[in-house]
């Protein structure tokens, strides 16, 4: 068992495995708008039985432990997970950094990662809300390199003026424009939604258009069962929504990634 740190003054990474790669591509999906992220690097850590290599504890994160069901406690922490089948690192966690600071911080830490492993590539995955319920979400992207921009419009991912019109906030956004300044290419991948749901359909949609850049073959069997299971919820919200119809003001507009 790796040595745990007795106390947590600063952002601390621990080498829980030893694994070899050989430039693989990291994919980060940390929690934000509708979980979108989380929910597709989740599956994929589920689905390819990829191996927890790397545990990340940062005071940045909110002070409290999560609770199992037996009882038992954890620290909240963030984990870099490996697929040597595939040459994937993956990047999930519990939480975003609570302050600006941190932000900057965990993303250093995680581009050390990156290097580290010699990654060639950064994919992040997130959720563009757009406040207000959606049928078939798209996937829109942003790159550090314009290159990057003309390979993705080839898997269907589209590149709008002035969306997402408030920039990308957190580690999604930061590890492209940290990564650049580091000369290490990476594209953002947002899946529009609602906002004000876990959104497993945008997280299909995202994971459709990353399975076929990343060339490879993903069971989206629990993704489809709780997306059908979220429509049921959505169908009634827009029953309510209707009875209650009422034009979103600016200052309630959701048009932000995280």
């Amino acid at each position: 068992m790796p040595e745990r740190p007795n106390r947590i003054k600063e952002t601390t990474v621990i080498q829980v495995k030893d694994v070899r790669l050989e430039r693989p591509i990291m994919v980060e999906g940390l929690p934000g708008v509708g979980h979108v992220g989380k929910l597709v690097a989740e599956h994929m850590v589920e689905e390819l039985n990829a191996e927890k290599i790397i545990e990340i504890y940062s005071p940045h994160f909110p002070p409290q432990v999560l609770v199992a069901d037996d009882g038992t406690v954890k620290l909240v922490r963030n984990e870099v997970y490996a697929d040597q089948k595939h040459n994937l690192l993956l990047l999930i966690g519990d939480y975003q950094s609570v302050t600006s600071e941190g932000h900057y911080e965990l993303t250093e830490v995680y581009l050390d990662i990156v290097e580290r492993y010699g990654a060639k590539r950064i994919y992040t995955l997130g959720g563009y809300g757009i406040g207000q319920l959606i049928d078939k979400p798209r996937v829109l992207g942003a790159a550090n390199k314009p290159e990057l921009v003309d390979e993705m419009k080839k898997y269907g991912v589209e590149f709008k003026e002035k969306e997402p019109g408030g920039g990308i906030i957190g580690a999604s956004g930061l590890i492209l424009g940290l990564g650049k300044l580091r000369g290490i290419e990476a594209v953002c991948l947002m899946g529009e939604t609602s906002g004000y749901l876990v959104d497993p359909k945008s997280a299909q949609a995202v994971l459709r258009v990353l399975s076929k850049i990343l060339g490879i073959d993903i069971d989206m069997s629990a993704l489809e069962k709780r997306a059908k299971d979220m429509e049921k919820i959505v169908a009634k919200l827009r029953e309510m929504e209707k009875a209650h119809a009422k034009p979103i003001t600016a200052e309630e507009d959701l048009r932000y990634i995280g």
